[in-house]
């Protein structure tokens, strides 16, 4: 299979020297980290076949969040620990999509101007579920940045998963089955939020007025029942990078081929990229460091967790719910989202030749580079 890492490795070196010190530190650490995932120049261990003899070697991942490869173990901690703080409850899937004309200002005001577009759709959803007319409760919202479409173009928007429900005065008031809240109104609210944070925080940045008055895409959808819901969310969701290397079809000395899905025609496609520009996308989603692309508002904001608490004991006693608090898996030791669960036995380590098992023979030390 043909790797982000291949890909850097091959066209990294040319991009670096056309863009010299234009290259953001997190874009040179992105492709630093990427490249040496998994190589001897992280270091590793080694293990020895009890069977046939064979030395395998496994050598230590980057960890970068932007990493294809990385984040396996990460997703399975971080899904063991949200069940916890699951809700019994229904779920909707709402999408915030940023016009064009307001990206590129976003682009180059990432650190202050992402935080901000996360908080304005998460306070507009909990400001219309506290309407009586739709929900009458403030709800929990999850919140995730994405930048990217499948062909690596520039697209920030914002994923919420929000609780089909709110709490109000101690009482758990559920959302209607198929409704949350209205499309028009949310996407004008998260406009006017944007707006006066935009104001407020970067009041020199120009931009185009039209952005104000035209119609915001938003999309919300009910999705599903329970911590099912949740776990195919997370897993699709969360820790998503900009593209994963399965969908790499070709690598030559001149660029890359990809795959990506044509929404209108719901069909597979393929795009044929310079390796300089397939740099110049990929690393355009490499988000600064210290920013975090996942947050938590109303309901399920860490202030709230005592209150979340007693409204989770509250709707699991509730006889509608109990069909919900627990969701069968498809295998043992799986969840429906095609990882193991967190916790579960850990298997042997067995060899690829002869599937033998593997006994640990020592640490293996980053290789350092070599002095002149």
């Amino acid at each position: 299979m043909i790797e982000v890492a291949d890909i850097f490795r091959r066209f990294a070196e040319g991009y670096l020297l056309a863009h010299g010190a234009g290259v953001l530190p997190s874009h040179r650490r992105a492709i630093a980290d990427i490249a040496a995932c998994r190589t001897e120049a992280l270091g590793g261990h080694l293990w020895r076949c009890g069977k046939c003899g064979k030395e395998v070697y496994s050598y230590h991942s980057c960890r970068n969040r932007s990493c294809p490869k990385c984040h396996t173990g990460q997703a399975e901690r971080w899904l063991a620990a949200r069940q916890a703080e699951l809700l019994p409850c229904r779920y909707f899937h709402i999408t915030v999509t940023v016009p064009e004309e307001l990206r590129e200002a976003l682009r180059s005001q990432q650190k202050a101007a992402y935080p901000l577009l996360m908080k304005a759709a998460a306070e507009a959803i909990i400001e219309l579920c506290r309407d009586p007319r739709h929900v009458g409760g403030a709800p929990g919202v999850l919140a995730v940045l994405h930048t990217w479409t499948q062909q690596l173009l520039f697209h920030p928007h914002v994923h919420c998963l929000v609780t089909g429900g709110g709490v109000s005065n101690g009482s758990w008031h559920p959302a209607r089955r198929n409704f949350l809240l209205p499309y028009a109104a949310l996407a004008k609210l998260v406009r006017g939020k944007l707006m006066a944070a935009l104001a407020k925080r970067r009041p020199g940045l120009a931009l185009p007025k039209t952005v104000w008055q035209k119609p915001w895409v938003v999309h919300c959808t009910p999705w599903g029942e329970g911590a099912d819901a949740v776990l195919r969310y997370l897993a699709r969701y969360v820790f998503r990078t900009a593209i994963s290397n399965s969908r790499i079809e070709g690598l030559d000395a001149d660029g890359v081929t990809i795959r990506h899905k044509h929404r209108a025609s719901n069909r597979w496609r393929r795009t044929r990229l310079s390796g300089h520009e397939f740099m110049r996308r990929f690393l355009q989603h490499v988000l600064p460091k210290g920013l975090h692309k996942v947050r938590y508002y109303g309901l399920w904001h860490p202030s709230k967790r005592q209150e979340a608490a007693k409204v989770r004991l509250l709707l699991l006693l509730q006889p509608e719910s109990a069909g919900m608090a627990a969701q069968p898996s498809t295998a043992a030791g799986a969840s429906d989202t095609g990882l193991p669960e967190a916790g579960a036995a850990c298997a042997q380590r067995l060899c690829p030749y002869c599937h033998g098992p593997l006994i640990h023979v020592r640490c293996l030390y980053p290789k350092q580079p070599e002095g002149p």
